[in-house]
């Protein structure tokens, strides 16, 4: 997998925002492909930060509604990655 194909978009949540500043986590939808080790790639090359942790879990997919039945949403896969202190994405900033 090419490493511009694992990062999917950023979360930004009210959770997410506050662990940012204090903690210094970001928090990306990734391909349900991707490891730990792409997804450190990824961040290092798009960012140009150092990343000291990655933790990645499956969200899955919730039972909604839909003009009179059930349908699953897809599961996905969220990888929350801790910079090296002093760090910052850009990105997140300001949101």
């Amino acid at each position: 997998m090419h490493l511009y194909e694992v990062l999917r978009r950023p979360l930004i949540t009210e959770k997410n925002t506050a662990l940012q500043a204090p903690q210094g986590k970001y928090a990306f939808e990734v391909a349900a492909e991707a490891n730990k080790e792409q997804v450190k790639q990824a961040v290092e090359k798009a960012f140009k930060v150092s990343v000291t942790r990655v933790n990645v879990m499956t969200v899955p997919g919730k039972r909604r509604r839909m003009r009179g039945g059930w349908v699953m949403s897809p599961s996905w896969k969220k990888a929350i990655v801790t910079l090296k202190p002093g760090d910052k994405i850009e990105l997140f900033e300001g949101v």
